[in-house]
């Protein structure tokens, strides 16, 4: 049988059984941490929470997830991707919900925390479930559609937010605690399925014919690199300059990304914007994200170029802050945020791309999970930094600057990073060894 046709048959049964439940979880994962960017349109009046109080409650999420994450990934080498990504989704739908009983701050920041404890190793996980999967020619927009679920569950969440928000009374329950209670549901019932359908590997795979199995192994051995000498400990994989620089520039992105997600309603009230108005708007800027997203990891698959494309990301996500920034008041600014979001939906697939060429399979759990992990900081510092800045000077315009700075600096690391071309033009038959990558 020709080679293109036992990858084409090999590769669309692939996509087809392991990309929709990972979309799906990080679908649902998203869902359930950003909802409450809309549940705070409620929920600050009713708890008497500041802006400040808001944004730190939304980014110590991240502190727990950062350090659990690790941990968490190397659990799941261990126990397997079926069990251990099930039960994430059971552990955080049921703590999601519980969200929806806070009283105050505290409890608040507690249950935020808590949240993402049971999250932590979600998205690190399933990136390294992909690389168990997909070649590195097609890796790229695997990881895309993958990621591609964040600005969609965006979408759902603000269009959702208006009849939700609007149960509010109902049962005696706020709407923003009917939000949240709602959209946590289905991630317990999607872990539960989990737990039933999702296959470990490609060796375990009985949907897989052997020969395409052994077709699949095969494509995927003759990518990795070589390790010779002791297996490296986790400092010396962490410390390898790339891998601290794609760290590095997904920190900084996230200054920006997670800014936005969760200030992102309460940006377009001000504009004098009714809470209807809002979710059609922002599930607009969302849906300009989606379709920049997959065009440029489509893009980057194609030409085999990943450094342009990362750092191109980057100053698009800048300009479209800077711009929105100076626009102030102007409804003009959501044009220049939903370009902003364009930028920084379009990063992740890029640094994703790049990871597996700079780490040894031995090296790939850690490795990826440092990257996400050290990123969170940033998911810290952007809600925070913007929570605070909006309190200091009554605007967001601030926040905005400083978000576009950081993505201006995350630019610049972008494009002193040495990463290798894997344009499908390069690919050499699956019988014959890759050449061996630094």
């Amino acid at each position: 049988m020709p080679q293109s046709e036992i990858e084409q048959r090999t590769l669309r049964k692939v996509s087809w059984r392991v990309l929709p439940l990972v979309l799906a979880a990080y679908f649902l994962a998203n869902l359930d941490r950003s909802n409450i960017s809309y549940a705070a349109l409620q929920m600050n009046h009713d708890l008497h929470l500041t802006a400040e109080q808001f944004g730190l409650g939304a980014g110590l999420f991240s502190l727990t997830y950062l350090l659990l994450e690790i941990p968490s990934n190397l659990a799941l080498e261990r126990f397997g991707a079926r069990l251990w990504i099930a039960r994430i989704m059971i552990s955080w739908g049921i703590l999601s919900a519980a969200t929806a009983f806070v009283v105050g701050a505290n409890s608040f920041v507690v249950l935020r925390m808590l949240l993402g404890a049971a999250e932590a190793g979600l998205v690190p996980g399933v990136l390294l479930y992909i690389t168990y999967w997909f070649p590195d020619v097609l890796r790229g927009r695997a990881i895309a559609i993958f990621l591609v679920a964040a600005p969609v569950s965006n979408i759902v969440s603000a269009l959702l937010s208006v009849p939700l928000l609007g149960m509010n009374g109902f049962a005696g329950l706020g709407g923003w605690q009917w939000l949240l209670i709602i959209e946590a549901l289905p991630a317990v019932i999607l872990g539960l399925v989990t737990a039933f359908v999702m296959t470990n590997k490609p060796s375990e795979a009985k949907w897989l014919s052997e020969d395409e199995k052994s077709w699949l192994q095969r494509r995927l051995d003759s990518e990795k690199i070589t390790q010779t000498g002791p297996k490296p400990r986790m400092w010396q994989t962490i410390c390898k300059p790339r891998v601290m620089a794609l760290a590095l520039i997904y920190a900084l992105r996230n200054v920006g990304a997670f800014g936005i997600t969760f200030f992102l309603p309460q940006i377009v009230r001000d504009l004098g914007l009714s809470t209807t108005e809002i979710g059609a708007v922002n599930s607009v800027s969302y849906l300009v994200a989606v379709i920049g997203m997959v065009l440029w990891a489509r893009s980057s698959d194609r030409t085999g170029e990943r450094r342009w494309h990362l750092t191109a990301s980057m100053i698009v996500a800048a300009a479209g802050l800077a711009c929105a920034a100076w626009l102030g008041g102007s409804q003009w600014s959501l044009v220049a945020l939903a370009i902003a979001s364009i930028g920084y939906y379009a990063c992740p697939p890029c640094i994703f791309a790049i990871s597996p060429s700079v780490l040894a399979p031995v090296e790939a759990a850690a490795g990826i999970a440092f990257i996400n992990c050290f990123a969170q900081i940033g998911s810290i510092v952007g809600p925070y930094g913007a929570g605070w800045l909006r309190s200091e000077t009554g605007s967001f315009q601030g926040a905005m600057y400083f978000m576009a700075g950081c993505s201006v600096l995350a630019a610049v690391i972008a494009a002193l990073i040495k990463a290798p071309n894997t344009a499908p033009s390069s690919r050499q038959a699956i019988h014959q060894p890759s050449a061996a990558r630094s």
